[in-house]
This record gives C-alpha cells, sequence and structure tokens, in this order.
C-alpha cells in the first residue's frame, strides 16, 4: 500500500482531493437526472451500482483484502439495503419530478436527522448547537419544499422532494447502525460489501418494476453509467475513506456540504434547472444549520452540563 501519511501532511494535496471528490459528486447529480432520458431509474441503479460494486471489489482484490467475517454479513446487509438500495432507489425515481439541484440538497439534509437519530440511539447529547442546528436546518428544508407546499406545489414534486427527505433519514438510519455494529471493519471493506448487498436487492427491484421496458445504449448512456459506478461511486468513495482517516469527522461532514452547492451549480449551468429565491436561501438554510449543529461545544460549557 502507498505511504497515505504524506497526504494528511499536504493540506493543498488533501484540499483538492476533497474539492475533486464534491465537484465529481455534484455533477453526478446532474448525471442521474440526465440518465433517465435513456432508460428507468431503476435499471440506471442496478448498472451504476453493479459497476461500482465490480470495481470496489477489482481494489480489495489489488490491496489484497479478503471478505469480512460471516458474523458482519447480515449487518453490512442491512447497511446496503438502507444506504445504497433504499437511498438510491428513492432519489432516483424522485427524480423523475424534483430537479437535480434541489434534490442534492434534500438529501444532505441528513446530518441533521443523523444527529436526532445519535441523542436517541447512542445517547449522544442534543446540546445547544445541535438543537440551534436542527431547528434552522429544518426552516431552510421547508423553504426549498416551499412553505405553500399543500397547496400550490404540484402534487408529483411534493412527493418526489417528500420521497427524497425519506432517502435522507434512511441515510441516517444506516450511519448510526454502522456506528453500532461495525466500526471496527476496514471502511473500504464496508463500502464494498454493503454496495454488493445494496445492488442484489436493487436488481431485485429492477426486475420487479421495470422488466422489459426500453433500455437505450448509446455512447452517452454509457458514459452516465461508467462515470457514477466507477468514478462518483467506487473511486472517489474509496479515496473519501482514505482522506477520513486523516482528518476530523465535523471537517468531513462540512466539506460534504460543498456537494449540493456543485449540484445547484451545475443543474443550472447544465440542465438550466432554476435557482429561485426559496431554493437559494432555504439551501444557505440546511448549510448554515448543518455548520452549526457540528458546532463542538465549549469545555467549560460541558463541565456545566
Amino acid at each position: 500500500m502507498p505511504d497515505f501519511q504524506q497526504l494528511a501532511k499536504n493540506k493543498i494535496l488533501l484540499w483538492s482531493l476533497i474539492l475533486t471528490i464534491t465537484i465529481l459528486w455534484g455533477y453526478a447529480w446532474v448525471v442521474m437526472k440526465a440518465s433517465l432520458e435513456f432508460m428507468g431509474p431503476f435499471t440506471f441503479s442496478a448498472f451504476r451500482f453493479g459497476t461500482g460494486t465490480l470495481t470496489l471489489f477489482l481494489i480489495l482484490f489489488l490491496v489484497r483484502m479478503g471478505p469480512p467475517p460471516k458474523k458482519y454479513w447480515k449487518h453490512l446487509a442491512v447497511i446496503g439495503f438502507l444506504q445504497t438500495a433504499v437511498v438510491f432507489l428513492a432519489v432516483m425515481f424522485a427524480l423523475k419530478f424534483v430537479e437535480a439541484g434541489k434534490s442534492s440538497v434534500l438529501l444532505y439534509s441528513m446530518p441533521m436527522w443523523s444527529s436526532l437519530l445519535a441523542a436517541k440511539f447512542l445517547g449522544e447529547k442534543l446540546n445547544k448547537y445541535k438543537i440551534i442546528g436542527l431547528a434552522i436546518g429544518m426552516v431552510g428544508l421547508l423553504t426549498i419544499l416551499g412553505w405553500d407546499i399543500w397547496m400550490k406545489q404540484n402534487l408529483q414534486v411534493i412527493f418526489g422532494e417528500l420521497l427524497i427527505v425519506f432517502a435522507a433519514v434512511a441515510w441516517g438510519v444506516s450511519n448510526i447502525y454502522y456506528r453500532i455494529h461495525v466500526t471496527n471493519l476496514p471502511q473500504l471493506q464496508v463500502s464494498a460489501w454493503q454496495m454488493l448487498f445494496g445492488t442484489m436487492a436493487i436488481i431485485l427491484a429492477t426486475v420487479i418494476m421495470e422488466w422489459g421496458e426500453p433500455v437505450a445504449f448509446t455512447p452517452v448512456s454509457i458514459f452516465y453509467v461508467l462515470f457514477t459506478g466507477v468514478f462518483a461511486s467506487a473511486i472517489c468513495f474509496t479515496v473519501w475513506f482514505i482522506i477520513i482517516s486523516y482528518i476530523d469527522m465535523v471537517t468531513a461532514t462540512i466539506s460534504t456540504l460543498l456537494v449540493p452547492i456543485f449540484g445547484l451549480l451545475l443543474g443550472y449551468l447544465i440542465l438550466d434547472e432554476a435557482l429561485t429565491a426559496s431554493i437559494l436561501i432555504g439551501s444557505g438554510l440546511v448549510i448554515i444549520g448543518i455548520i452549526i449543529a457540528q458546532k463542538k461545544m465549549p469545555v467549560r460549557d460541558k463541565i456545566a452540563e
């Protein structure tokens, strides 16, 4: 294995990698939306994560990392079902009705749900920063959805937006489940095996829901599958797991907020999606809320609690 210790010392390289990954993940939202012109949402997810799984297992082979102990397989299956199957089946279906930029912001509300779930199931305290951050983030979500959500918006759009919020909650649940059951496994190994199990569920859903539907294989659609499967899923996650081994999780969580920013910007530039005032204000509130929620309590405040 290469000596990745040098990565931690080279801040310019480290943050260049973070910026590159978040741009690629932001662009992935544009690609996911555009892919619906060529195939169904479940079919695309099956091709994407099938390709991603094969790539990750090739990486595991190259670094000589074998399978995890069998006692962890059921936990990895649960994580794969939640984090890969439920999240991306819900997101891809919702993208039929919701713009890519807005979708990315809604899904990346996940840290708020993780904070609530961590308080409930991990015994982590909801300090004043988390409470304020969650409140601001919820206001931001409502602003994105539209305060007149139940009166003037298209019902399909409302359904899609709520489906993405559901996906964000499922992602948060998978994070808590991971913390409880498999934190002692290598993260690359977890990523590969949970994606394998999740892909199995996605293929099953595709066979049930979209069997026989047309699929257009063109240079563009093949690029979409390869980009999201190889680059946005397998390679980006592999590099990301290396990065988070050398930076604190608060910094890592906050840096992922660049993804919906790039998602909004690229959706506007490439797909000609609207950047309304409510989307911009709501997105800003969500990002501010998550940053505040990740803020550490001063030592004196912790002692006073």
